[in-house]
């Protein structure tokens, strides 16, 4: 991970399933939609746990083209360690293209 001063910051992503992790990886940006609207994550985000409601979730990562998946539901958890911003995203089903 990225440490203070040393680039720009980052977001410690996991994207799982019940049966497998779908996707790990840094990212700059993650929105998802939850139970009541549409949730941004920026390095640096406090830490929340969120209900997630059915629609796409967006990864976007430097230098690449942004990992667009779609979930019916599950939750959302954002926690920070030191200077790490880390996000879980449980999702029970995930239509990916990966």
């Amino acid at each position: 991970m990225a440490e203070q001063g040393s680039g720009p910051a980052v977001l410690d992503v996991h994207l799982v399933t019940p049966d497998r992790e779908v996707w790990a990886g840094e990212a700059t940006f993650v929105i998802a939609r939850s139970a009541s609207g549409d949730l941004g994550v920026l390095p640096g985000h406090e830490q929340v746990l969120s209900v997630m409601g059915a629609g796409p979730v967006k990864i976007e990562r430097a230098g690449e083209e942004p990992l667009i998946v779609e979930c019916d539901g599950g939750f959302l958890s954002v926690s920070r360690i030191n200077d790490t911003t880390r996000v879980d995203i449980l999702a029970e089903n995930v239509s990916d293209n990966l």
